[in-house]
């Protein structure tokens, strides 16, 4: 195949991966692009020619998947020109982490074409997805096992994590990739016989690895829809705190009543006076006011979750998003950063994955971007019987994006096996189960009160005890393999 026709079928394989994701949830589209550009890749005979494809498919994917960074920076930033300019350099970066793995796939399959395909590529892939997940701060965004959340492959998710359900996609598109470049009888059965291993797999893996304790719990999620621009106008604080107040006392009587993050436009030691008598009132009808509020303590500040009272019980956050809860390196870049950021200036990181204490229950509380970390989140297991998350996704505007971080989320609670309480100011608020079902979900853009029940479970997933740790070393052990073949050749 011509370079002429291969790149730019490479561009649109990539920008199909994505509407494997939410909102869309073509949950084919992982195998079939996945499977056809492991095959274009396996073919080519030289380096020049796999990094041209590779990246040409990485472009695509980053393009049609993290294009909502525009909105974030155009609309609350630096204005279109800064917008433009920051999403097209986000999305070349972007675009070598496919080209990495898929690069180093053909590499490691030492010109055997066939074991590239049904080998190399898949773990190297995975390999991939891990790395980036800790490397520079982290990058969990686009992971191809969460379009699985709806899928039996699913259930390997409470024992290998996210990155367990990626290996399944990529083997499966691995076996595919095989059938497409020799499309004979025999090839099409080990594809079908490979699909139903990994569905036997998950089949047998399908288990209750927790168990519910005591009495559900009533909840109210306050989604106050405040608008960006509004929230940090210092003449609006005063009445957005009103109308979370007036939210607030109309729901005294359920259990937990939860605010979004930093649903709280001043430093919670500013609102005291009005939020301790609301504290009171609520803890008189049986009620805990739990909120994401800024917190500062001496010349820090943290992002934080709240359990109002006297005294206050804090969460603070651990990992924080570069240029936008704090800005690397600004002592050096001086003025030329000052865009980026929060109005409130540079948060600190805490250091504590303890659970919140409310309502009699622990509550394993993440903050925004966390929940997209699965070690992270199960770091506060067993002791947390509910997770918590609160987030503010106005800075996503009408994209994906927000129903991409739900879904993130959705695997948290199916990874822990726990239910999980999402918080958010603009959207998506929901309830999800301990099997990542959506129980309850809120409009997006819209002022809502969601209210339900939600369970505790106790016990501990296999990979809320061990993490991604199985499946690493089962992947770099394979890899390792690989590499002594290539070695011996």
């Amino acid at each position: 195949m011509s370079r002429l026709i291969r790149l730019p079928l490479a561009l649109a394989a990539g920008g199909l991966l994505s509407l494997g994701f939410a909102p869309f949830d073509w949950i084919w589209t992982p195998f079939v692009t996945l499977a056809a550009i492991f095959a274009a890749v396996s073919v080519l005979s030289s380096l020049r020619a796999v990094l041209a494809t590779a990246y040409a498919f990485g472009l695509g994917y980053a393009g049609s998947g993290v294009y909502w960074i525009y909105h974030s920076i155009a609309d609350y930033g630096g204005g279109p020109l800064a917008g433009g300019v920051a999403t097209g350099v986000l999305v070349a970066l972007f675009a070598l982490i496919p080209t990495l793995a898929l690069a180093g796939g053909w590499w490691l399959g030492a010109g055997d074409r066939r074991r590239t395909r049904l080998l190399a590529l898949p773990l190297v892939w995975v390999a991939i997805e891990w790395v980036r997940s800790w490397l520079a701060t982290g990058a969990t965004w686009l992971s191809v096992g969460y379009t699985q959340i709806d899928t039996p492959l699913a259930a390997l998710a409470p024992v290998a994590g996210v990155y367990g359900v990626s290996l399944a996609v990529v083997l499966i598109a691995g076996v595919l990739a095989d059938a497409i470049v020799s499309p004979r009888p025999q090839r099409a059965g080990l594809a079908l016989g490979a699909v139903a291993l990994i569905a036997a797999a998950a089949w047998a893996l399908d288990d209750e690895w927790t168990r519910p304790v005591d009495a559900p719990l009533s909840v109210s999620i306050l989604q106050g829809n405040i608008d960006q621009a509004r929230k940090w106008d210092p003449d609006e604080r005063g009445a957005i705190l009103r109308e979370y107040l007036q939210m607030s006392r109309a729901r005294l009587g359920d259990d937990l009543i939860i605010w979004p993050e930093t649903a709280l436009p001043v430093f919670y030691r500013q609102a005291r006076q009005w939020l301790d008598p609301l504290a009171r009132e609520a803890r008189a009808a049986g009620s805990e006011l739990v909120l994401g509020a800024p917190v500062a303590r001496g010349d820090r500040r943290y992002n934080a979750v709240v359990v109002a009272g006297e005294p206050p019980r804090y969460y603070f956050k651990r990992h924080l998003v570069p240029f936008g809860e704090y800005v690397p390196f600004r002592d050096i870049a001086g003025g030329i950063l000052d865009f980026v950021g929060t109005p409130l200036g540079d948060f600190t990181a805490g250091r504590s994955a303890a659970p919140l204490t409310a309502a009699g229950h622990e509550l394993g509380v993440s903050i925004c971007y966390e929940v997209t970390f699965g070690a992270e989140v199960a770091a506060a297991l067993p002791a947390a019987d509910l997770l918590l998350n609160v987030s503010n996704d106005a800075w996503f505007g009408h994209s994906s994006a927000p129903w991409q971080h739900l879904q993130m989320a959705r695997m948290r609670a199916l990874e822990t096996g726990r239910e999980m309480i999402r918080a958010t100011n603009t959207g998506v608020s929901a309830i999800i189960g301990a099997d990542g079902g959506l129980r309850r979900m809120g409009p997006l853009f819209e002022a809502a009160v969601l209210t339900a029940t939600v369970q505790p479970y106790q016990g501990t997933t296999p990979y809320g005890r061990a993490g991604d740790w199985p499946l690493v070393g089962l992947v770099l052990a394979g890899m390792g393999g690989l590499l002594l073949r290539r070695r011996r050749r």
